[in-house]
């Protein structure tokens, strides 16, 4: 059973990936698939009588159909270490430069650490580069130790260009519901209201406490001054940090920890209808070694169980036809 979520996210009801798997365990026993374990791919090469070679730990096997499947560089404990990429290469296959996407970004600011496990929910994350924005959504974020995380982040690292550059200007609208002026409105209503009561307290009306000690400390006004002292230029700047309080991104953790790879065998190297190199007859690639990816929610699964039937349906095809 699947549910869908924020941002068409679809994930198993129980939340659990282990259900995945086992349905796929019980999908591959059902087709009467041999499954060869511990026989590690040392090299892929082609067969000069036709087909291909494999040399594993355990011996060499001739295919005259080859379908390489073997994700990309995330999760390298599951066995993804990028093999297929070498063993695309040495076929002489056109690669894309790989790079991680669906993954928590760093900051220079220190701040972070500061917030480490705080959830804002309901919150707009927005990514300009230049004049052009390139990520704009609501939705939840994370603080980590270093950066942010969370959905919205995971999928702003999927418009990001490697390295990130120094002209992005990322934002986060923590009232998205509200406009500039109903805000301004708000601020003025409740300061007003709160009399002799320190901005701390006010603050903590608008976010959680940790946040609202820092939004007091980036605009640098004293949380304990009384909220009737605090002046238009104060109200205006806390306006301001409320509808776009800034982050600045300076990288992303390691490729290992990404969800899925940017990059890998170019696609256009590939016949869409079928996932057959167009340059050696019997060669199929899928999955995450190829260079297509998509946010989070099911979608790189979706890519993956696709592509993976194209190339394994029409990969049977051939075989049957010897």
């Amino acid at each position: 059973m699947l549910k869908v979520e924020r941002g068409r996210r679809v994930f198993p009801v129980s939340d659990k990936a282990s259900d995945v798997t086992k349905a796929w365990q019980q999908a591959l026993n059902e087709s009467g698939c041999q499954v060869l374990l511990n026989h590690g791919v040392v090299s892929v090469s082609n067969d000069p009588e036709g087909g291909f070679v494999l040399t594993t730990a355990s011996g060499r096997y001739h295919a005259r159909c080859l379908v390489i499947a073997t994700g990309g560089l995330s999760y390298p404990a599951t066995g993804s270490t990028g093999d297929g990429y070498r063993f695309a290469e040495a076929l002489n296959v056109p690669l894309q430069p790989t790079q991680p996407s669906l993954i928590p970004l760093t900051t220079s600011d220190g701040w972070t650490g500061e917030l480490q496990g705080l959830s804002l929910k309901n919150v707009r994350l927005t990514a300009v580069n230049g004049r052009k924005t390139v990520y704009s959504e609501l939705g939840e974020l994370l603080f980590t130790h270093d950066g942010v995380s969370g959905p919205l982040v995971l999928e702003l690292s999927c418009h990001l260009p490697q390295p990130v550059p120094n002209s992005l200007d990322v934002t986060i609208d923590l009232k998205p519901g509200l406009t500039e002026e109903q805000l301004a409105n708000r601020l003025h209503r409740e300061i007003t209201a709160a009399g002799k009561k320190r901005l701390k307290t006010v603050a903590e009306t608008l976010l959680p406490q940790r946040m609202a000690t820092l939004l007091l400390q980036t605009a640098r006004i004293d949380p304990e001054m009384q909220a009737n002292q605090l002046n238009t230029a104060g109200r205006d700047e806390l306006c301001r940090l409320l509808k776009a309080f800034p982050l600045r991104i300076s990288g992303t953790h390691p490729i290992a920890e990404a969800v899925v790879t940017r990059g890998g065998v170019d696609i256009r190297s590939l016949n869409p209808a079928t996932m057959a190199c167009k340059k050696l007859d019997g060669l199929f690639f899928c999955g995450e070694l190829i260079d297509v990816d998509a946010h989070t929610g099911g979608y790189n699964l979706q890519i993956a169980f696709s592509t993976g039937a194209l190339a394994g349906r029409n990969a049977a095809l051939i075989a049957k036809s010897i």
